[in-house]
Order: structure tokens, then C-alpha cells, then sequence
């Protein structure tokens, strides 16, 4: 019985960080999405999540191989770069063809979606790693409080900037490149704060890159809705 009010616990708690900024991000979109692509985006965000786990680990793999430190800067771009396009992947497999996606607001939305989906099951992950004896103090609050605060946020943010470069491109009818230099931003960004995280813990330089990471973001959101209204037609 314990072990299965721990599963429930992880699961709610996992789901609470990304249900909570799924709704302030969509109060930013002019236009509602249909609910089943916004479910089927966080789906396939959670989905794409579990094959990122297989790629890491042959990444991982590979870094052995080749005596490169697990944890050193290029391992940490490389980890990001390949989280960030996965991220890209579940959002352009879900939401791309739809005929909902017709905005340049909906590239950012839906990539945040995504990401959302892909952060709760890193959020799973690590909250059900905690003991069954620490689940009801500080640590696993602080494990949560850390995920609604830092990681899922920072993924919803780093994927917010693949969205922007993705209607950009779309507008420019050169989506290939945009979306490489977005997804080479993000990873960049995200590699930093990884960087942060394991040099200096959850402190005040993960919180105030946080904050300078969601201003540009939000001035983003702000700068797309000055974009052609809706995205040019693709065959």
C-alpha cells in the first residue's frame, strides 16, 4: 500500500509543475488551441521523452568511449542539443500538420506544450527515485519545488525560443535553418544552466538566469503577435 502512495504521490506531484505553467502559458496564445492537440502534444512530449532516455544513454556510451567527462561542457551541450531537438520532434510529429496550426503564436505554444509533456516525465523520474521514508519531508518538497521553479520552467523557456525561430522560419519559408539556430540557442542556454545547477546548486544564479531567460521569452511572445497573422500554407 505504501509503495502505491508513493506512485500516486509522484505521479500528481510530476504533473502539478507542468499543469500549472501549461495554464499561464496558454493565457498568453490570442487564439485557444483545440484541447485534444494540447493533450496530444503533452503526450507525445512525455513520449518522445522516453526515447530521449535511449539516445542519452548511447550518447553516454559514446562519451565513454572517446574518455570525454561525463559531466564536462561538451557533454552538457551535446545532452542539451539532443534533449531540445527531441523536444522539436514531439512538437512538429503532434501539432505541425494539424490544420489548428495556423498562427505564429501556435509554434511557440505547441513547442511549449511539448515541452511540458517532456518535463513532467523527467519530473516522475526523479520525484519517484526519493525513498518511500523521505516522501513526506523536506526533500521531496524541495525536489518539487526545484522542478516547478527551475527545470520545468527552464524547459518550457528554452523550447518557447525553438517555437519563435520556428514560426520565423516558417514565415520566411526557410524553416530548416531557423529552426537549427533556435534549437543551437536553446541548447546553449539549457547547457548553462545545467552548468549552474552543478557548479552552484539551485541558488541565486539559477534564479536570476531563470528570470533573464523568461524576460526575453516573454518579449518573444510579445514580438511574434506583430507577425503576419496567420502562417503561410504549406503542401
Amino acid at each position: 500500500m505504501t509503495a502505491i502512495v508513493a506512485l500516486v504521490m509522484s505521479l500528481v506531484a510530476g504533473l502539478l509543475p507542468a499543469f500549472a505553467w501549461l495554464v499561464f502559458y496558454l493565457g498568453e496564445d490570442d487564439h485557444a488551441e483545440p484541447k485534444r492537440l494540447i493533450a496530444f502534444t503533452f503526450i507525445a512530449g512525455m513520449a518522445f521523452g522516453f526515447f530521449t532516455v535511449a539516445i542519452e544513454n548511447v550518447y553516454g556510451a559514446a562519451l565513454a568511449h572517446w574518455n570525454i567527462a561525463e559531466l564536462s561542457v561538451a557533454s552538457l551541450i551535446g545532452l542539451a542539443l539532443i534533449e531540445e531537438t527531441m523536444k522539436f520532434a514531439a512538437a512538429h510529429f503532434a501539432a505541425s500538420r494539424s490544420p489548428a496550426f495556423e498562427h505564429p503564436t501556435d509554434a511557440m505554444i505547441f513547442m511549449i506544450v511539448a515541452a511540458l509533456g517532456f518535463a513532467t516525465l523527467e519530473n516522475i523520474g526523479a520525484l519517484s527515485s526519493i525513498p518511500l521514508n523521505a516522501l513526506f519531508v523536506p526533500t521531496f518538497f524541495e525536489t518539487l519545488s526545484f522542478r516547478f521553479i527551475g527545470a520545468t520552467l527552464l524547459h518550457s523557456l528554452t523550447s518557447a525560443i525553438v517555437g519563435y525561430y520556428w514560426a520565423i522560419g516558417l514565415i520566411r519559408k526557410s524553416p530548416a535553418r531557423w529552426i537549427a539556430f533556435g534549437i543551437g540557442v536553446a541548447a546553449l542556454l539549457h547547457a548553462c544552466f545545467n552548468y549552474l545547477i552543478l557548479n552552484y546548486g539551485n541558488g541565486m544564479y539559477t534564479v536570476v538566469f531563470i528570470v533573464i531567460v523568461g524576460f526575453f521569452v516573454l518579449n518573444d511572445f510579445e514580438r511574434i503577435k506583430t507577425f503576419p497573422k496567420e502562417l503561410p500554407k504549406t503542401s
